[in-house]
């Protein structure tokens, strides 16, 4: 079963200074340890909102909106796509990677089953 977290971030409650030097050390511990363990398959980080764009299909009109998205204040921070055997063992995972955050950030993780593409002929 595949997992993907996504982790969203309220902008105003980020710490001064993002990330510290000692998180980024235990995240990329806690990365070593799911890779070895065949669960992580892919993750990184995201470019704030204001960096992006938005792109809206309506009855065969697009429009494009650049950021920021002012109507958001929580956005999405990254992600993870990970290899369970079960919801609970996704659940696990996910616990683990919110309490490397310490006592000083403030995360919300969503974590949903993806779908599996159907096989092709």
């Amino acid at each position: 079963m595949r997992f993907m977290s996504l982790i969203l971030i309220d902008q105003d409650k980020v710490p001064a200074g993002g990330p510290s030097e000692q998180l980024m050390q235990d995240m990329g511990k806690l990365i070593e340890e799911m890779s070895a363990a065949g669960v992580l398959l892919d993750t990184a980080g995201l470019r704030p909102p204001a960096e992006g764009f938005r792109m809206h299909w309506d009855h065969g009109k697009l429009t494009v909106v650049d950021g920021p998205f002012t109507e958001s204040k929580e956005f999405i921070g990254g992600y993870a796509i990970i290899q369970a055997k079960s919801k609970e063992e996704a659940l696990e995972w996910t616990k683990r990677f919110l309490q490397v955050h310490g006592d000083e950030w403030e995360l919300t993780c969503e974590v949903r089953e993806m779908e599996e593409a159907p096989e092709l002929a």
